[in-house]
């Protein structure tokens, strides 16, 4: 397939899904009340009053009070309720008086040159490089892998503070043009150009409204998805329906692109197009949610007269075209294969009964596969960390690819053609490098080490397996320093994801190089309802199954504890998007468990999340209130409604973004408003929303940065820690 495009979404909640009609009946919205909340920490906070009123909603009969619905919407009221909450939220951190030597260290580690694997186009190589704090990475072109790297694509002249970011960038097949992708303040909405790859120049062409796409080409235009503007207003919060797919050449403005496909019948169904390498095929997969099953259509570019075919007309299994040998496609998927297998299936036989398994599942998951130089490459899970597996075109294993430690790899693309691919290998304490494979001679050779202003050195990664309510083994990587003391004491960093079947493997972080460097532990479990054991792990954590994975989270937390890594005063959590959701039933469920809670973009009101842009697709993984069983499944953990009048929770810092666009930030917003009103006192309730971002993708190196400094000064504030003080800096 075209392994050209590039697409920047942040991951997790973003695939498509289908729910039912709303049975959501709303009996009243009328007279409006205030209420103001204290809390102490070290001082008395007055946060800002937040008007409630009296809407309560039915839902198959049981009434669910919703004080704070106005903040759904985007209103200068709500635009000063957010300028209220931050003024509080930064003098409390303002006054924390070693957040700036934490931003300073930050600042000073970050400072490193970061490298992208190479990858060919047109003949010659392009890679992207930050050269330290750079808010965007930049793409460089050289003629040969030796020749003298000169600048092809700097986004960060796209806007003066680093909002504006790449989305995609995708190369036609002779190299004369690229689809350039880009998103604004960190919106999934993204805007396309097409660049003269020659002279550097932008066309004319600009399409707009296009979202969960990539530009992928054939002949002189390319294949691209979108919806239909929305309504002004309110376009970061509007319900995404009825995606559509348009073919869009070179030079015609939007308004003459060919409609390719739709679906009339089925609002919520995505639908994403992809081309073969050889363009004689245009692939398309269609999706009913983010559960990850879809279906498989497939057109004959080579026949004026193909229509749109099915291979796979339901969703119930996961099906990616890998690459096409002739009428033939190489197609991955968990059909009849919770881990993972490899079919090749006839397009003019496409039934199931005519696939051949080229390689079939195994004890680990498959996670990737490409096609190099006339062999099959595919990258394993086991444990959660990376194995690589080559084949020949048949399917015989010939080789395995040496890896240098327990880690994760990522790369080995090309085309069928090269002899020479690129692959980056990472782990918590293990920078990024990029490695060059020789693939006819199965030879590794490093190309491009990552050098970082910090002893990796000094720390050490165990796995360990830890055992949940229920009895089920979950692993969990643990990383600190060498001799560490296991005296209960010992800052602790636990971060999970826990759904949509996205696996969390070893990878590093600069950021967590400061947690670690001051004597913190860094906790990482694998949770059931990620992919790191495939299929069967997704679903043991997924709609009825949800609290298997709070219940995983809370297992961690108490392993640490009781293996006295850390105790409850010295424990943060901390989870994104669905892992904010993770948190928020965390600290609604076991208050008493840690002492900070930090949920970013979170999922917090279980009862509309669907309501919401592209929140209908994660439907399947949670369920819906519009389902009465599933409604009473959602209100159990749905941490907005799960907070309760005098509970001391732990101290809290909320994240989000204005432009979140992905989890709209009425999530937190409500969800702050509830805690500081009901919350009791001793710790503070706050919330920090970042301006001119969004779900995560793109966000400039230099908001990062700050946001890392807070948190981390939030964190060692309120777990009575200053890393500045006496030993515990040890630089």
């Amino acid at each position: 397939m075209k392994k050209t495009t590039v697409l920047l979404l942040a991951g997790g909640l973003t695939a498509v899904s289908a729910c039912k009609s709303s049975q959501t009946e709303t009996t009243s919205v009328n007279t409006e009340t205030t209420t103001e909340a204290t809390a102490t920490a070290e001082t008395t906070l007055d946060y800002p009053d937040t008007k409630k009123t009296d809407h309560v909603d039915t839902y198959h009969g049981k009434q669910v009070a919703d004080p704070y619905r106005w903040l759904e919407t985007h209103t200068d009221e709500v635009d000063q309720w957010i300028k209220a909450q931050n003024e509080v939220t930064q003098e409390y951190l303002g006054d924390i008086d070693f957040r700036d030597n934490i931003k300073a260290r930050l600042t000073e580690i970050w400072n490193y040159p970061k490298y992208g694997a190479p990858f060919k186009e047109g003949g010659k190589y392009y890679f992207y490089k930050n050269d330290g704090l750079q808010n965007q990475s930049v793409l460089y072109v050289q003629e040969t892998l030796e020749s003298e790297p000169k600048v092809f694509f700097d986004p960060n002249k796209l806007s003066s503070d680093g909002t504006v970011a790449l989305s995609a960038f995708a190369f036609s097949k002779d190299g004369k043009h690229v689809a350039v992708g880009t998103s604004s303040g960190g919106s999934d909405w993204n805007t396309y150009q097409v660049m003269d790859v020659a002279t550097g120049k932008m066309l004319n062409d600009k399409l707009e409204w296009v979202k969960f796409s990539g530009p992928s080409w054939y002949k002189d235009g390319f294949f691209y998805s979108r919806y239909d503007a929305p309504t002004e207003g309110n376009k970061l919060a509007n319900k995404n329906e009825f995606h559509k797919v348009y073919y869009h050449k070179i030079g015609t403005p939007q308004s003459q692109d060919k409609l390719v496909y739709e679906d009339k019948a089925h609002a919520l169904r995505n639908f994403y197009g992809q081309t073969t390498d050889d363009e004689r095929f245009l692939i398309l997969n269609a999706s009913e949610g983010a559960s990850g099953a879809n279906a498989l259509y497939y057109k004959d570019l080579t026949d004026p007269k193909s229509t749109i075919k099915p291979i796979v007309d339901n969703f119930e299994s996961e099906y990616n075209v890998v690459d096409n040998f002739g009428d033939k496609l190489l197609v991955m998927t968990n059909k009849n294969a919770p881990r993972y297998r490899l079919v090749m299936i006839d397009s003019k036989k496409p039934q199931e009964a005519n696939w051949k398994t080229i390689v079939p599942e195994s004890a680990n998951v498959m996670q990737s596969v490409s096609t190099v130089g006339g062999r099959i490459i595919a990258s394993y899970m086991k444990d959660a960390t990376s194995q690589v597996v080559v084949y020949d075109q048949n399917g015989k294993q010939l080789n395995t690819v040496e890896l240098p430690t327990l880690g994760t790899v990522s790369g080995f693309g090309g085309d069928q053609k090269d002899k020479e691919t690129f692959f980056t290998f990472t782990s918590f304490t293990y920078p990024p490098t990029i490695y060059r494979y020789d693939v006819p001679n199965n030879k590794v050779t490093q190309f491009r080490k990552t050098e970082v202003n910090v002893d990796t050195d000094a720390f050490e990664t165990k796995q360990v397996f830890y055992t949940s309510k229920d009895g089920t083994k979950v692993p969990m990587f643990i990383v600190h320093k060498k001799g560490l003391k296991l005296d209960g004491t010992n800052p602790t960093y636990l971060y999970a994801y826990g759904g949509f079947n996205i696996s969390m493997t070893p990878s590093f972080s600069i950021a967590n190089m400061l947690w670690l460097e001051n004597g913190g532990v860094y906790a990482m479990p694998n949770l059931r309802g990620g992919g790191e054991y495939g299929e069967d792990w997704h679903k043991a954590g997924m709609t009825p199954n949800k609290q298997n994975v709070f219940d995983d989270f809370i297992g961690a937390a108490e392993y640490l504890i009781n293996q006295k890594y850390t105790s409850s005063e010295r424990l943060a959590v901390a989870g994104g998007s669905n892992g904010g959701l993770l948190v928020g039933a965390f600290m609604t469920q076991r208050p008493e468990l840690a002492k900070v809670a930090l949920p970013a973009v979170g999922v917090m009101d279980m009862l509309r999340f669907h309501k919401f842009t592209i929140g209908w697709a994660w439907v399947p993984e949670y369920g819906s209130s519009d389902d009465a069983a599933q409604f009473e499944n959602l209100y159990k953990f749905s941490p907005l409604h799960n907070i309760k009048e005098g509970v001391k929770y732990p101290a809290t810092l909320v994240k989000t973004a204005d432009h979140d666009d992905r989890v709209v930030p009425a999530h937190s917003f409500k969800f702050i408003s509830e805690l500081q009103a009901k919350g009791a006192p001793g710790n503070p309730y706050l919330i920090r929303v970042d301006v001119r971002a969004g779900h995560g993708a793109g966000k400039p190196t230099s908001l990062v940065i700050q946001e890392y400094a807070d948190t981390y000064a939030f964190i060692y504030k309120n777990m009575g820690v200053n890393p500045y003080e006496g030993e515990a800096q040890n630089k």
